[in-house]
């Protein structure tokens, strides 16, 4: 019999454990993931607003509202994921932990699909008031952010199981979420474009280039993951980096992507003309390098897990001090 089987399935108290782990433990720590989710949502928008700031276009409140529905809509992709593997892959001990709490009750499919619904729900009613404030062109740049985060792995063009998902991060990190936060405040002062040609023609040419590493950064978190789930990824039949070509592609690429994310405040420097500030970013190198040295060498998923909330927060400070070059630099 299923364990999905609906009338089968009870609810437990909130104060029941599922394998060792509480309903409200199984949302927060398994499911919203917290120190997974905020720093990889929240790298960009500061970013973003250290742009701003230089440029004297900062508006909190649009790029708060920016955040909120950037963060949510990143959290409804993880829960589709999750409802994925859960619905389609429950013979996959992926994450016994949840499969555990399906079997009990204390996890069901029907309180996935409403907290996603629920996320989209919210995440929109903070889009109502961006949209009125920067036209069509936040219409799309919304629409973008929510089909990339639910067809990260669900819908019939679930593109992590192709093995798009690298660069798919790379510029929804990098430069669409960057783009996206900065044109939001920047309306506030001028207006909405008419178009979107002259909306993407109002914005300054840095704004393309200065969330790149960001983009880098948020990529190897995906890759840790890539590399602790391949075995997974290979029953599923995802065609991972990690399963296509195997741990010493993923790791190269890991290492590529590092090595890019430091050297782009460099670029940044010189093409922009910022001052050093902009250079502040390279404090973290030591804790990359850290990171970047178990993921080299390790591959049990419990010594590799750790280093994903890591890396995570690793992008995070990476931004706040790109942010605070970048607002610091003269004209």
């Amino acid at each position: 019999m299923s364990i999905v089987s609906g009338p089968k399935m009870r609810l437990r108290s909130s104060d029941e454990a599922a394998g060792g782990w509480s309903r409200r433990e199984i949302w927060t720590k398994l499911l919203l993931y917290p120190t997974h989710t905020l720093p990889t949502a929240a790298a960009p928008v500061v970013v973003a607003m250290g742009l701003a700031l230089r440029n004297k276009e900062f508006a909190l409140a649009p790029a708060m509202l920016a955040f909120l529905g950037s963060w949510l809509i990143h959290i409804a992709g993880v829960f589709v994921d999750n409802h994925e593997l859960l619905r389609t892959h429950s013979n996959v001990p992926e994450h016994p932990e949840l499969l555990q709490a399906l079997r009990n009750g204390t996890l069901t499919l029907p309180e996935l699909r409403i907290a996603i619904a629920a996320c989209i729900a919210v995440s929109l009613l903070a889009g109502v008031y961006l949209i009125a404030l920067g036209g069509t062109f936040a219409l799309l740049l919304g629409a973008i952010g929510v089909g990339a985060s639910i067809s990260y792995a669900g819908g019939p063009l679930a593109y992590a199981k192709t093995g798009l998902a690298e660069p798919i991060f790379f510029l929804m990190f990098g430069v669409v979420a960057v783009v996206g936060v900065y044109f939001i405040q920047a309306t506030l002062h001028h207006g909405a474009p008419q178009g979107l040609l002259e909306a993407v023609r109002s914005l300054p040419s840095e704004v393309f280039f200065v969330g790149l590493p960001i983009g880098a950064l948020v990529t190897n978190v995906l890759i840790i993951d890539d590399i602790r789930d391949s075995a997974f990824d290979r029953v599923k039949g995802w065609r991972t980096g990690a399963v296509r070509f195997g741990l010493p592609y993923s790791r190269g690429r890991f290492v590529v992507l590092y090595v890019f994310a430091y050297l782009a405040p460099f670029a940044v420097f010189q093409r922009f003309g910022y001052s050093p500030a902009t250079l502040l970013p390279l404090l973290t190198l030591p804790w990359a390098w850290s990171i970047a040295r178990i993921v080299c060498t390790e591959a049990q998923a419990s010594v590799l897990g750790p280093t994903t909330p890591q890396a995570s927060m690793l992008s995070l400070v990476y931004a706040l001090l790109l942010a605070i070059g970048i607002a610091t630099a003269t004209h």
